[in-house]
């Protein structure tokens, strides 16, 4: 069985997560796409694996939680024109919880916007930390119910409200937003500092994703085909964020500056996670002809 080099992997690793589209990742790597999509999966499945196990027990102050929206196979209001559409076709959010010190993303999730994902969202990012933190959210109201089931009473919580003005006749029609004209800060549980109730940090983040992965490029041909290949992509790239890329505040990864990791990786370290999840080959038996089974 041929095996694809580790030069090769790392290329295309990189490739992905510096917003390079599949297809031309196989023109550039000189693969097929079926390589590509390969590695998708299989470097998907290690980095999730690698994620819930390592980030866990982070000791933080502030974290702050977002969601970012993408599609699968078409935007919501094509799908019911879409021909053999899949079941998750449709709006895709990501939700992400970050650190606003580190600027580790301690948790994420791929699905709806709906309070069902909520709850298991702030679920696993309650599991994750190790102490009482200040929450920062928007005001998306599937939070409340999300965040009083995860945390009760220990947590010191605030919703920052954006308020906006009416929209341009110019941008109707658009996807941009209208003018934000302000924001309130409302306490919801707790005792929150109103100095740092603020999402800027995980905002900020959500562009680096946005421009990072194509999958997430508005107004090209390059969003998610299949729900699962947008989640291994979103997979690899919080292990590539966290452990990889050097923030330029901070001078080290997040996952350094969080203590999470003691060292900068690199995109080999990322292949080898791929290596240290394939299951190891067993002793083979003895060799027998043929025939040999054949008693006389």
């Amino acid at each position: 069985m041929n095996k694809l080099p580790l030069a090769k992997r790392v290329q295309i690793l990189s490739m992905l997560c510096e917003g390079s589209s599949m297809r031309s990742i196989s023109r550039v790597a000189d693969v097929s796409i079926n390589t590509v999509s390969k590695l998708l999966v299989d470097a998907g499945k290690a980095c999730a694996a690698f994620h819930d196990e390592k980030v866990r027990g982070v000791t933080s102050k502030r974290i702050q939680c977002d969601e970012i929206w993408s599609f699968t196979y078409a935007k919501a209001k094509n799908v019911a024109g879409a021909k053999a559409a899949p079941e998750e076709a449709g709006d895709t959010w990501t939700w992400t919880a970050l650190d606003a010190d580190s600027k580790l993303i301690v948790s994420w999730l791929v699905g709806g916007r709906d309070s069902e994902h909520a709850m298991a969202f702030m679920d696993d990012l309650r599991s994750r930390l190790a102490n009482r933190v200040q929450l920062t959210t928007d005001g998306h109201r599937a939070y409340l119910e999300a965040v009083e089931g995860a945390f009760g009473g220990d947590i010191d919580y605030a919703m920052l409200v954006k308020l906006y003005g009416a929209a341009p006749e110019s941008f109707k029609g658009r996807y941009s937003p209208a003018e934000c004209v302000g924001a309130r800060k409302d306490r919801i549980e707790g005792n929150p500092d109103k100095a740092h109730v603020s999402t800027s940090y995980v905002e900020r983040q959500n562009l680096t994703m946005r421009m990072q992965m194509r999958r997430f490029t508005r107004l090209t041909n390059g969003f998610s085909k299949k729900f699962e290949n947008h989640m291994h992509m979103v997979a690899i790239y919080t292990v590539w964020y966290n452990f990889v890329k050097m923030h330029k505040t901070l001078r080290m990864t997040p996952a350094m500056a969080s203590g999470v990791s003691g060292r900068l990786w690199s995109v080999e370290d990322v292949a080898a996670l791929i290596e240290n999840a394939a299951p190891k080959a067993g002793k083979r038996g003895p060799y027998k002809k043929r025939g040999d089974e054949i008693s006389n």
